[in-house]
Order: structure tokens, then sequence, then C-alpha cells
């Protein structure tokens, strides 16, 4: 899956564009996270196509429980949603637990679907036209499960995936080494990377150029 990363553009001569990368770690900062770092490797590649951002651990949020935009008291969701409809791109980074996304990252999906009801003048969703990525970390099997299981809620929920629209790692089964504890990026997980961020830069700046019809 992975395909050789195309060569880096210009900054200068590209449209700027922006990205969130929501870390969906079931550990709060400043604890060392393997789906931080991946978010931010992800968040770099996307910076040699003239996309700019941020990495938001999520349970750095008091994001409630609820299907809604904002579930109220003190609720994080607004505030992060914000960031996402502001953004061209959107990261979800989540480990893999049991073979499946982190809980962090299903409260996330069930967060993003309050935006099925919210439409604009013409039927569409506010997030038609963003571009969505996914990287997953693991030290067990379950990695294209994961990705299927975010893709299918990002899509679902108006977001965009581009061809190789993904990254992963995952160690062997079973085993204790986390992918903050390795000593270099693999080269596979690197070329993946850089191939999902070039794709995902490409077709935000398509859909930014046109919009989808009306619903």
């Amino acid at each position: 899956m992975t395909a050789t990363p195309s060569t880096p553009t210009d900054p200068a001569t590209e449209q700027q564009l922006t990205a969130v990368v929501l870390a969906c770690s079931l550990k709060r900062s400043p604890a060392p996270s393997s789906s931080v770092l991946l978010g931010t490797q992800v968040l770099e590649a996307l910076g040699e196509h003239s996309v700019t951002g941020e990495v938001l651990r999520v349970v750095d949020h008091d994001v409630r429980f609820g299907v809604s935009t904002d579930e109220g008291d003190g609720d994080g969701w607004p505030a992060l949603r914000a960031k996402v409809l502001a953004a061209d791109v959107l990261v979800i980074a989540t480990p893999i637990w049991m073979g499946q996304p982190a809980s962090v990252c299903k409260v996330v999906l069930e967060r993003l679907d309050a935006e099925i009801s919210e439409t604009d003048h013409e039927g569409r969703m506010s997030t038609y036209g963003k571009v969505a990525l996914v990287a997953v970390v693991g030290n067990e099997d379950g990695a294209h499960h994961t990705v299927a299981e975010v893709m299918q809620g990002l899509n679902d929920t108006g977001f965009t995936v581009p061809a190789s629209g993904c990254t992963y790692w995952v160690g062997e089964a079973m085993q204790g080494t986390d992918y903050n504890d390795l000593e270099q990026t693999p080269e596979k997980t690197a070329g993946t990377t850089a191939t999902a961020a070039a794709n995902a830069a490409h077709l935000a700046r398509l859909l930014r150029a046109q919009q989808y019809p009306p619903a």
C-alpha cells in the first residue's frame, strides 16, 4: 500500500491550507504518546505541501459523551469542533486497543455524527469539502480494521478520504515495543505518511476550488 512519495513542491507557489490533528491517545499531556507522535509526523509531512496546523490531544479537553454539537455544562467539544470546521484537512490519529480504535476515537466519531444535520442553505454538510486522513499505531494486530472503521465514520459525516489516505505502524503482537520507543521511523511508514499527506493536500486544493454540488 506504500507508494513512492511525490517530490515536495515549492511552498511559495502553493495555496496555503490548514490542518488539525485530533490525537486520540488515552494518555493526557505530557505523557509520551505514539498516536501523538505519528499524528505530528503526518502534520510535518503535510507541511511539505504548504499545510500548517496543530496537534490536539483530545483527552486534554473535557469532551463529553453525546451526539450533538454541544452537550453543555463546560463541554470541550465545541472548541475542538470549531478548529475542525476551520481546517481543510482533519487527521484522526488513534492507537489500537483490542483490535479496535481507541475509546477516545469512538467518542470523536460520535460527536462528529452531529454534522449530518448541520447543513448549509443548499443542503451540504458543514464538513463537505474537507479532507480526512487516518493514522493508526499499536503493538497488536488490527491496523486495517481500525482504519476501515474510522474512515467509514468520517465518510458518513461528510469528509472526503483521498487515495492512500492512511498511515500506520504496528509492532509485533503481544510485545511491549511502542512506536515512540523506536530509534527511527520505519521507512515504509515514513513513505506511506508522505504519500497520504501529498494526496490529502492535492485533494483539499481541488475541493476548495470546486465544492460539491448542492444536496
